[in-house]
């Protein structure tokens, strides 16, 4: 008896199959040439000129300022000025966190589509116009209100409440802690978008309520990477603490501006290394509480 064995060589493209690939080829050149051009054109209007650095002057202006920097002031009562602006501004990079948290969390859930149910999803079509708004509401709300949170730098938000409540660390708290609120509201809501919808649709199909379908279904899944975001925007919120200290809204930034006003390079170096400690120490924290989330 003979069989006819179908071979399984290769098989020619369709033109369909063609046309597509050169229409992603096409869309891949388009994309690379804007690229480019955009970037041609920032340099134009930004004045980057990187030939600057192949003149004698420039090398040695970078190296007269970095050769003042040595050796760091390392006098007793300068290292305790220095310490308690370091304590400070931990304190003030962990409350700005802690109230960031307090401010994402409800307005990174509201501006979820999965908490309300799934916005624009073919199941919230086939409900009543009225039933759509109402549950439209509080997510473009929550999700507008992100926007405007994050839109406006650390730095300006320190300028605001410094009117408010004066000068000090409390300014710097309340600034970091609505930047950063903005900032992890929106990665919350990412976070919490992404989960599995497996078990959030069996609590769901069991008639259980938004608050039980967060507690046993959303959270358990989404918390490593809330804290793994929650721990890098408390990085961030260190060097930014830094930042916003220019303003007089505490931490080790204001000591740091003033150095610099005054040319005191060496007690410069002494901030800065003090600074690169506090982050390195908050750092390894971060790894060690991953490290235990996964045990």
């Amino acid at each position: 008896m003979h069989l006819d064995i179908p071979t399984c060589g290769p098989t020619k493209p369709t033109a369909s199959g063609r046309l597509q690939w050169e229409v992603r080829r096409t869309y891949s050149w388009v994309v690379v040439a804007g690229i480019i051009a955009l970037s041609i054109w920032s340099a134009i209007g930004t004045g980057a000129d990187l030939r600057v650095f192949l003149y004698r002057d420039a090398w040695f202006q970078m190296g007269t300022f970095v050769n003042g920097l040595f050796p760091p002031d390392l006098s007793a009562k300068f290292l305790r000025g220095t310490l308690w602006s370091g304590v400070e501004t931990m304190a003030l990079s962990l409350m700005g966190t802690v109230l960031a948290v307090l401010i994402a969390l409800p307005l990174g859930i509201v501006s979820s589509r999965t908490v309300l149910g799934g916005i624009h999803s073919d199941a919230d079509r086939r409900l009543q116009p009225g039933v759509r708004l109402l549950r439209a509401i509080p997510y473009w709300s929550s999700t507008l209100g992100l926007n405007l949170l994050r839109s406006i730098p650390e730095l300006f938000w320190a300028l605001i409440f410094i009117l408010a409540v004066g000068l000090g660390p409390f300014a710097g708290v309340l600034a970091l802690g609505f930047h950063t609120g903005g900032v992890l509201g929106k990665l919350f809501s990412e976070v919490i978008e992404d989960v599995n919808p497996q078990p959030i649709e069996a609590l769901q199909g069991t008639g259980a309520s938004t608050a039980a379908v967060l507690a046993y279904g959303i959270f358990p899944l989404a918390l490593p990477q809330l804290v793994s975001y929650t721990l890098y925007r408390w990085e961030v919120n260190i060097r930014a603490a830094a930042i916003i200290g220019v303003v007089d809204a505490g931490g080790i930034g204001r000591d740091i501006y003033v150095a610099i006003s005054l040319f005191h390079y060496q007690q410069l170096l002494t901030l800065l290394l003090m600074t690169l400690i506090i982050v390195t120490l908050v750092d390894y924290l971060s790894a060690w509480v991953r490290a235990l989330q996964r045990v």
